[in-house]
């Protein structure tokens, strides 16, 4: 007999999309934290008991630990806010972690140009 499906295999990803989207309004419009500035969040991983979601995040502006520690001491005030939006069982606890992708793109960015540059010299 084949292993049982879930009925909506989809339904982490539905899940940690849609936390997504609350939190970055409850940040937004709630969160009243000075060490929060511009929070851009990447997105979320759900484990599959929904027990924690690690919240990856992006700054514009603002230093990267104190916002994490910041968003990390707001996480029971910011899930408390999630069980009045989302109607599932179980509301994740929150995790906020600081995402570095965008600062490496740059980087990486910022070295292909500078071979393309002395390449360019080269030729």
């Amino acid at each position: 007999m084949a292993a049982k499906k879930s009925a909506t295999p989809n339904r982490a990803f539905k899940v940690a999309d849609q936390i997504q989207r609350d939190l970055t309004e409850l940040i937004a419009r709630e969160l009243k934290d000075p060490r929060v500035g511009m929070v851009t969040l990447q997105g979320v991983e759900v484990t599959p008991d929904y027990a924690h979601a690690k919240v990856f995040f992006s700054l514009l502006v603002g230093d990267p630990v104190e916002t994490q520690a910041a968003l990390n001491q707001a996480a029971g005030f910011l899930r408390n806010g999630l069980f009045k939006r989302l109607h599932i069982h179980t509301v994740p606890t929150l995790h906020f972690v600081y995402d570095r992708t965008s600062e490496r793109a740059a980087d990486m960015n910022a070295l292909i140009a500078k071979a393309v540059s002395s390449r360019a010299k080269e030729d």
